[in-house]
């Protein structure tokens, strides 16, 4: 047997017995399975919020990043971008010193006058692993475990996919002609109006662990993040969607805080779900979670909400300094309270 059929062999007993101890734990009616699905900051949000509530928990996170740390390795060596994959693992760490300490070793970035400068230790960890195993599921399990992670972490694809955008007025001087834009990271900033977006290899084909993850989910919550670069992407893998609107697991739709500038500048809550809808006509949601104070119209968020077979739940779940950021706990007992609210009885209850 190979030096590297060894190590796969002993990661997959790793990553047995962590499923085990999962499985296990259903069975004493302990918590529901839920998979959350999104990007950079508004997935970290929501997996801190969700590792309070659930030990069965699984991050299905976009991979259309070509920024920064991510979009060099990217671009260098072929890889998926490891950057969003990292703040999820991130989140994910325990409240103890062993999790915060890995979460601020794999989230510090050299500073440096060479090639290093701005690299975040994990980004080289996960690109590490990918290169020594030749898989990148089973490296972020490795991952995981090294932290002592309250979850596990996917990529939607297994391939580095590219965001394209349909900007209308992206060209100040030309205010009402539609341009293509093309970059995860040019799209988060575009002036304009985005219409639509849609990636590059067009119908990617999806990771399956993250296809049985949601399918075999108890509740899947989508958002917040950025809407067409991170919540948006994930309706534009055909064997996600399918799964998304097959799965019996209930479907939590997170709103954010406040608009975005660039992509989603000016736009009410209301406004977010009509793109959704537009991007991903049969979808279903059953709960759709707003910030109560974010919410100036409660009425159209509830007609918008109906077209999806959804009930709006309001609650409090920003932080009490005023940023547009989303407070762990206050999440946590929204995303608890829905759970037992409006989830089928569950073991969990």
């Amino acid at each position: 047997m190979t030096g590297r059929s060894l190590r796969l062999r002993r990661l997959r007993l790793l990553t047995t017995g962590r499923d085990d101890t999962a499985r296990s734990a259903r069975r004493r009616g302990a918590q529901p399975k839920v998979v959350a699905l999104g990007g950079g900051m508004g997935l970290s949000a929501s997996l801190a919020a969700l590792r309070r509530i659930t030990g069965d928990l699984t991050a299905v996170v976009t991979v259309a990043d070509d920024g920064g740390s991510s979009g060099r390795l990217r671009e260098e060596l072929g890889v998926l971008p490891p950057g969003d994959l990292r703040k999820a693992l991130a989140a994910l760490c325990g409240d103890d010193d062993w999790g915060q300490t890995w979460s601020r070793v794999i989230r510090h970035r050299f500073e440096s006058e060479g090639e290093l400068h701005g690299h975040a230790v994990g980004n080289l960890l996960i690109v590490a692993l990918w290169e020594q195993l030749g898989d990148p599921v089973q490296a972020l399990d490795l991952v995981g475990k090294l932290l002592g992670a309250h979850g596990r972490v996917l990529p939607m694809s297994a391939v580095p996919l590219e965001l394209q955008a349909l900007v209308r007025g992206h060209d100040p001087a030309r205010p009402h002609e539609v341009d293509t834009v093309r970059g995860q990271a040019t799209v988060a900033l575009t002036p304009g109006e985005v219409q639509s977006v849609h990636l590059v290899p067009a119908d990617p084909p999806a990771v399956p662990e993250a296809v049985a993850a949601v399918l075999d989910a108890d509740w899947v919550v989508l958002g917040p993040g950025s809407w067409f670069s991170s919540v948006i992407p994930h309706l534009l893998v055909p064997e996600l969607l399918d799964a998304l609107t097959q799965t019996k697991a209930r479907r939590v739709l997170s709103l954010n805080l406040a608009p975005q500038p660039g992509e989603t500048e000016g736009f009410s809550p209301q406004r977010h779900l009509e793109v959704l809808a537009r991007h991903a006509p049969k979808l279903a949601l059953d709960v759709v979670l707003a910030d109560q104070a974010a919410v100036p119209d409660r009425e159209s968020l509830a007609e918008a909400a109906k077209r999806f077979g959804a009930a709006v739940e309001l609650a409090p779940v920003a932080r009490e300094d005023g940023s547009p950021k989303h407070d762990p706990e206050l999440l946590a007992a929204a995303y608890d309270r829905i759970f037992r609210m409006h989830g089928r009885i569950g073991p969990w209850r």
